[in-house]
């Protein structure tokens, strides 16, 4: 019979320092996956309703010497309104600057009220117009007139 050779083993030198990241990555893909599942469901919208003021008819405002702000009406169809009168877009600067000129300085404040309908540009276009003719301050309302 033959000789049996004797079996070397060798010895592993140290310990093994390598880190297993499978798992690792494995737990991150699945995290990954749930944000990319839960994150569009998160952008819902709700319709927010607040509360109108309720004034008693008794009140009576105290006599101020300021002026109320200038009203500018946006119509749906993009005519402007000034003070109830309609305004050209042509001579709506020309227009604006004389009502302005009219009252003391530190009280030429305007009101934009536009409708939820108004072109956007149009608005943009009458903001930047109360600029150039003078308006010292700009409101905006988000109620229907």
């Amino acid at each position: 019979m033959h000789a049996r050779r004797p079996v070397v083993v060798k010895p592993q030198s140290g310990i093994q320092s390598d880190i297993n990241v499978t798992p690792l990555v494995d737990v991150v893909l699945v995290l990954l996956i749930i944000f990319m599942v839960v994150t569009p469901l998160m952008r819902g919208e709700f319709q927010l309703q607040l509360p109108f003021a309720q004034t008693s008819p008794t009140e009576e405002p105290p006599p101020s010497k300021e002026l109320a702000p200038g009203l500018i009406r946006l119509t749906a169809d993009g005519s402007l309104l000034l003070e109830g009168e309609p305004v050209s877009e042509a001579e709506f600067v020309p227009r604006l600057r004389a009502f302005l000129e009219a009252r003391p300085k530190g009280q030429r404040g305007l009101f934009f009220q536009p409708d939820a309908r108004a072109p956007y540009t149009r608005l943009i276009s009458a903001l930047d117009g109360a600029k150039a003719a003078g308006a010292e301050a700009l409101g905006l309302s988000v109620q229907n007139p």
